[in-house]
């Protein structure tokens, strides 16, 4: 997708070949409109992008998280941190570490839109984000997955959040100290999704899977196991990823309909800490029409738009 950088004063630079840029000679405090629009279409060609040192307040990202979509909540289970319940505060001391591949909250029916990431605090080494497309569209992936790509069509798994899955939650997460844990999975959701999306603005196919898919439809434990791990391999590929290294003060955005991340955990005792803002999703479509379905846990007032 062209961005005419000339109008908007926005400089893409990119990342790899398949996913990420940098974009630059912007700030997002007092960007334009016409610099909005570039960011969304940036967001849309390379799915995830980056700003250095940005430097904005709580509020101040609010407020750009806003020019992209109404917000939603922080999150649905984690409590509100410094009364403010548009942010979710990722800290490692208090057990924020998501050492593990996700797209956010896809537990619920309506999982956002963008996220809008803060870097805070930092280790002196460490916490870098790596993320990849969904579904990537070469010539190789196409013919390695040509003996699933047509059950993946009609398939649906189940993503889920419950507090029997505390155990799996610890062994992804691998913080030491997991102060919310209790929290986090204090409530039952599960949500029925296909397993192959159509993104609404772009048309394109994405696997919607991650660490909270459990299980596909019609399938056992162990044959999903199997199943989900096979297509989590081809998304997670090295050449399908962008890896970046944070300074304070940088901020990123991705689109969750095309992308799933990864925060490494490789800062040991040292404290990371970033504040996360999410706009408000729509209902998620698959291939033959069929919506996803929320089976258990109510996501109303998560999914409620401003």
């Amino acid at each position: 997708m062209a961005i005419d950088t000339t109008s908007t004063q926005v400089k893409v630079r990119r990342l790899s070949v398949r996913i990420g840029a940098e974009l630059s000679e912007i700030s997002l405090r007092d960007a334009s409109d016409n610099q909005i629009g570039a960011v969304r279409a940036a967001l849309l060609a390379h799915r995830v992008v980056f700003f250095r040192r940005q430097g904005l307040s709580a509020r101040e990202q609010i407020e750009f998280a806003r020019r992209l979509g109404p917000l939603t909540q922080g999150h649905p289970t984690l409590p509100v941190v410094d009364g403010e319940e548009l942010i979710l505060d990722l800290d490692s001391l208090a057990g924020g570490a998501a050492n593990h591949w996700h797209t956010d909250v896809t537990f619920v029916d309506r999982p956002p839109m963008f996220s809008i990431l803060r870097a805070m605090i930092l280790p002196e080494i460490g916490g870098d984000t790596i993320g990849p497309t969904l579904w990537p569209p070469t010539p190789t992936y196409r013919r390695t997955c040509a003996g699933w790509r047509r059950p993946a069509r009609r398939a649906f798994e189940r993503s889920r959040l419950r507090p029997s899955d505390v155990v799996a939650l610890r062994a992804k997460i691998g913080a030491v100290r997991l102060a919310n844990l209790a929290a986090f999975v204090a409530e039952v959701f599960e949500t029925e999704h296909p397993v192959v999306r159509i993104h609404p603005e772009t048309q394109e196919r994405a696997l919607l899977l991650g660490g909270f898919a459990h299980r596909l439809v019609g399938h056992n434990f162990a044959e999903s196991v199997d199943l989900i791990r096979m297509l989590q391999s081809y998304v997670t590929r090295p050449e399908n990823t962008v890896r970046w290294t944070w300074e304070e003060g940088d901020v990123a955005i991705w689109d969750n309909r095309s992308t799933q991340h990864y925060a490494i955990f490789d800062y040991g005792e040292e404290r990371r800490r970033m504040q996360r803002v999410t706009t408000s999703g729509t209902p998620i479509q698959g291939l033959d029409g069929r919506p996803s379905v929320a089976l258990q846990g109510d996501s109303t007032l998560y999914n409620l738009i401003e």
